[in-house]
């Protein structure tokens, strides 16, 4: 059913309860595309849905009113969970003005091979609807270089796309029907595998929106914000700063059990030093929730063995991973095992965290099954690491 934020403007998305992976990105708890009809004299579709969920989004639009009193649909972000169904929209609607940024322009022509015609709007341009006001803010890089924000000015309505999302299915669509507590780790979770890398434009854009009043935030995925405003706006301004917390995680893959006896040994010698410590086993825990906790924590160590002279697969693919995202300002050490060839696990690891903009403390390999002094280095290793995080 169609959900109204304020007077005149609907949710009229869709959910989706069964998806599980979001581009490399792990979906637990499914999640929604979410679409906003802005009704005035005249009617603005904010955003559209993935294609397969067209038909689900023009049923809620029907409760609301004929599709055929749509003057006007605004592309926010071209990617296909939202621009999916605007090629459909347009064919069932051929009369509808399609308007977005101008990178936008280019891409929705890359994407959909010229057919739709487009108006361009920029930073400052107005729609009048009559009884509500459009207001364009374009944010590049948060997360792709088309990306732009709607502000229903009467409303004070937010409209970002992106920006404030969580991938979450839920039949309750605001943050106060659902609660802090479930939808923080799911934000955090998508600013840290979406928008991590893009820390100085979110700044940016934070300070592009300063004075404006806001008292809804309609995300693209997820549940909308009218309650935790304040705190959302206030954790996106601390990821984007890169602040962390005093906190360390251990990230490693084990063959025959040597490089999880290190994980183990460096974990003692931090808790030892009171430092909070969390330990993930790649292969067997889901890696965006590891980027979750990469996120906030001070420390990451990350641990290998050695297969053909090279890094384990699962570790190497999680360094690719992170070097991705650059979680710059990190303290990190890197450890591992290798057999009867010469180790340089190691420092192919370091090179990879050295690339994603961190701080690699150390490099600590051990040859085949660590005795009492190897593990004795190891848990000596994790207090060092613990003290620099406590001096940080």
């Amino acid at each position: 059913m169609k959900v109204e934020l304020k007077k005149g403007i609907y949710w009229v998305g869709a959910i989706d309860w069964n998806i599980r992976d979001f581009h490399g990105y792990s979906t637990h708890k499914g999640s929604s595309y979410n679409a906003y009809l802005v009704v005035g004299e005249k009617t603005a579709l904010v955003d559209t849905v993935k294609a397969p969920f067209f038909e689900e989004m023009m049923g809620r639009i029907r409760e609301v009113l004929p599709p055929e009193k749509i003057d006007y649909v605004i592309v926010n972000h071209v990617e296909m969970d939202h621009s999916g169904s605007l090629p459909l929209f347009k064919e069932a609607l051929p009369k509808v003005e399609v308007m977005c940024s101008p990178r936008a322009e280019e891409e929705l022509k890359l994407h959909y091979g010229g057919k739709i015609p487009l108006k361009v709007v920029k930073t400052g341009d107005i729609l009048e609807l009559g009884e509500k006001t459009l207001t364009f803010v374009e944010i590049p890089m948060v997360h792709w270089p088309d990306s732009m924000v709607t502000y229903v000015k009467e409303a004070k309505v937010l409209l970002p796309n992106d920006a404030f999302g969580q991938h979450i299915a839920s039949t309750e669509r605001f943050d106060d029907e659902l609660g802090w507590d479930a939808i923080r780790p799911e934000a955090t979770k998508y600013y840290a595998n979406i928008v991590m890398p893009y820390g100085p434009q979110v700044l940016k854009a934070l300070e592009a929106l300063q004075g404006i009043e806001i008292e809804v935030i309609g995300p693209s995925h997820g549940i909308i914000w009218r309650k935790h405003i304040p705190e959302i706006v206030a954790s996106y301004e601390r990821w984007a700063k890169g602040e962390t917390e005093k906190k360390a995680l251990i990230v490693y893959d084990t063959m025959w059990g040597s490089t999880e006896r290190m994980a183990k040994a460096i974990c003692r010698g931090l808790v030892e030093e009171g430092v909070p410590t969390k330990v993930y086993r790649l292969g067997v825990s889901d890696t965006s929730d590891i980027v979750k906790e990469v996120l906030e924590a001070r420390s990451m160590l990350l641990g290998s063995p050695t297969l053909n002279n090279g890094v384990f697969p699962s570790v190497a693919e999680f360094s690719c991973y992170i070097k991705g995202l650059r979680p710059k300002g990190r303290i990190t050490a890197v450890f591992g095992s290798y057999g009867w060839g010469k180790g340089a696990t190691a420092k192919a690891l370091a090179a990879d965290l050295q690339a994603a903009g961190m701080e690699v403390m150390e490099e600590l390999q051990v040859q085949f099954v660590p005795d009492g002094d190897a593990l004795n280095q190891c848990e000596e290793l994790g207090r060092r690491v613990a003290q620099k995080i406590k001096k940080s």
